[in-house]
């Protein structure tokens, strides 16, 4: 969180709403994330996840023969240590976090108004989890066990890809098992009259499709960028039906201060759903989307734009920020002799902000400009070369990313500066 940004928990917090988070979410403890859980009136944090800095052991431990090494260097090596800890089911980081969510449930469940996060890290990869999930996906499989693929492209055989997303699989039963444990525990304490229910997560994951691992390192197709959202909401009580609204995770804070009848402040962009709920009233018409340095996407929820950087040094680029850190650590001191201090942004409150040059790690300049139809070619295998459709898509971009105070640099950066800005 920066210094001028509006944080929901803490609006709830000072309306006397009480908040509280209970995550496994390791990077909340690291320099990139450290400014977030604090804005809760109280918080949990549960060890372990992925390669997460908690048990300390100098001697390098031992990885099972059957598994295969990911080269991910120290996380790799913290996360074989930290499985010597996690054994029986209830040792496992998602476990404890659903348990301890149930627990301020059970604790608190009287009182009114109250927010509580329970955001687990899973199903993040690695795909580790008790025997009896994998025991619901037998497949016939010889090779090394996979449960942590290395993002970029896919390289393994057909049977090793089949065997990754059997292992995601059965991470994905282990997350519907404790899901179900908060949906009981709904049921037993008779809160859906009176409670909102939002279940979500914040992106999507390559098992192989468009021959890629991962995400971040290719274009965000769908499988990356649309995500599952669910809300009961019991002030319209409507369940069991879908919506085709085009919404987003901004629209999520707006939401709960709705619920909980606080001001919206002016500078949210995001859109309380309520009526989304009730009646697929849409909230927008399109919407950005993307990471810092790949491409930047434009939908309307039938077309998907993306353009590319039109140089392969996907410059000019850069961080804007008050809190100069990265997730794992400090900007560098290298970076930093480039420091600028830039004019304020229409949502930082009248401060000016430290501008620094960015690595371009993102190398979507390759991939070029990319143009889906979702009606027609919903798994994107089919890129569209249709000139006015791109105009006109490119028209709509410029002015959300002008609606979102885009830096002058980034039309330069995307070869946008030939469409009447």
């Amino acid at each position: 969180m920066e210094p001028f940004d509006e944080s929901m928990p803490r609006i709830l917090r000072n309306r006397g709403i009480y908040t509280h988070l209970v995550t496994d979410h390791q990077h909340y403890w690291e320099e990139g994330g450290c400014t977030y859980h604090t804005r809760y009136n109280t918080f949990e944090l549960v060890r372990g996840q992925e390669g997460d800095a908690w048990k300390g052991e100098v001697k390098n431990p031992v990885i099972p023969e059957r598994h295969r090494k990911n080269g991910l260097g120290f996380f790799a090596r913290q996360d074989w240590v930290n499985r010597q800890y996690i054994q029986d089911e209830q040792d496992f980081p998602q476990v404890q976090t659903f348990t301890k969510g149930i627990e301020f449930i059970q604790n608190n469940h009287r009182e009114d108004n109250w927010f509580l996060q329970i955001e687990t890290f899973d199903p993040h990869e690695p795909f580790y989890t008790p025997q009896k999930y994998k025991d619901l996906y037998p497949h016939s499989y010889n090779g090394k066990l996979e449960d942590w693929p290395v993002y970029g492209k896919v390289e393994e055989t057909p049977e090793q890809v089949h065997h990754v997303r059997m292992e995601y699989a059965a991470l994905l039963s282990m997350c519907d098992e404790y899901l179900g444990k908060i949906l009981n525990t709904m049921d037993s304490l008779d809160l859906w009259k009176d409670t909102m229910l939002i279940v979500n997560t914040d992106h999507g994951f390559l098992l192989g499709e468009h021959g890629w691992w991962g995400k971040c390192v290719q274009p965000f197709y769908n499988e990356v960028a649309h995500i599952p959202l669910f809300i009961w909401d019991p002030r319209i009580g409507i369940q069991g039906e879908r919506r085709n609204s085009l919404v987003q995770t901004i629209d999520l804070a707006p939401t709960l201060l709705d619920f909980f009848g606080v001001d919206i402040p002016g500078n949210m962009q995001g859109k309380p759903l309520k009526e989304v709920v009730a009646a697929d009233r849409a909230v927008r018409e399109g919407a950005l989307f993307g990471i810092h340095g790949g491409h930047v996407n434009y939908t309307d929820g039938r077309y998907v734009y993306m353009r590319a950087p039109v140089s392969p040094e996907n410059k000019p680029l850069y961080n804007y920020t008050m809190m100069p850190t990265h997730i794992h650590d400090f900007f560098s001191l290298e970076e930093l002799q480039g420091v600028e201090l830039a004019d304020p942004f229409t949502f930082t409150k009248g401060v000016r902000i430290m501008k620094v040059p960015a690595s371009a790690k993102h190398a979507a300049h390759p991939f070029g400009n990319l143009l889906f139809d979702l009606e027609d070619d919903p798994r994107q295998q089919n890129p569209l070369d249709h000139h006015a459709l791109e105009v006109d898509l490119i028209g709509k971009m410029i002015s959300l990313m002008k609606d979102n105070d885009a830096p002058p640099e980034q039309f330069e950066r995307l070869g946008l500066m030939e469409y009447g800005l």
